[in-house]
């Protein structure tokens, strides 16, 4: 006669491993349903790509307690409004410019690669770009020619000429306004936005 307890045996183990491996296994089927529903464009907290046509401020929120973007009037990039298919194709094109150009080697985006440049994540509303009235072009000039339009504020490193064209300049910065839109909760922390149309 066994004297081992009950809750030893090796067959209530394995089945007590099935039964969770499988309940783990819905519910991770669950949660990756209803991410990818929270994290597609046209979601509460990821805009749809014409937002590209809108102006992107960022401001405190109060019952939140940190910064969030807030979508605005009509300001379109490049003094152009796209149709929702054209602001897709633009911004998608911008993300594989970026893809290709393995930017993410350097910089981090929405919270992913590396720290050795600036955070990208909120770019477009970042104060090194002086005012938003001459970000546009300040930015694609720092695209096409990184070299002689460097903004190193004292670091010394400087992004090489990795050969954007205007064309695939103008799809990065709608990539980049487009993610400066994402609601990231307050990523990344004590970011100062540059000031937009009337703010001081």
């Amino acid at each position: 006669m066994s004297s081992a307890p009950w809750w030893s045996s090796e067959e209530l183990w394995r089945k007590t491993a099935f039964l969770v491996t499988a309940l783990m296994f819905v519910i991770l089927i669950f949660l990756t349903f209803d991410t990818l529903e929270q994290i597609s464009a046209g979601s509460d907290r990821v805009p749809d790509y014409s937002v590209i046509n809108k102006r992107i401020s960022y401001n405190f929120d109060a019952d939140r307690n940190f910064q969030v973007p807030v979508i605005g009037d009509a300001e379109p990039l490049f003094g152009k409004a796209l149709s929702d298919e054209e602001a897709e194709a633009l911004v998608t094109h911008g993300k594989k410019v970026i893809q290709g150009r393995n930017c993410m080697n350097c910089h981090t985006l929405l919270g992913n690669g590396a720290y050795f440049a600036p955070d990208l994540t909120k770019s477009w509303l970042d104060t090194s770009w002086g005012s938003a009235a001459a970000r546009e072009d300040l930015m694609l000039m720092f695209l096409m020619d990184p070299e002689t339009n460097a903004r190193t504020f004292g670091t010394g490193r400087k992004m090489p000429d990795l050969g954007i064209t205007e064309e695939e300049g103008r799809a990065v910065i709608a990539f980049l306004k487009w993610m400066a839109a994402i609601d990231t909760n307050g990523f990344p922390y004590n970011f100062k936005p540059i000031p937009q149309g009337g703010e001081s």
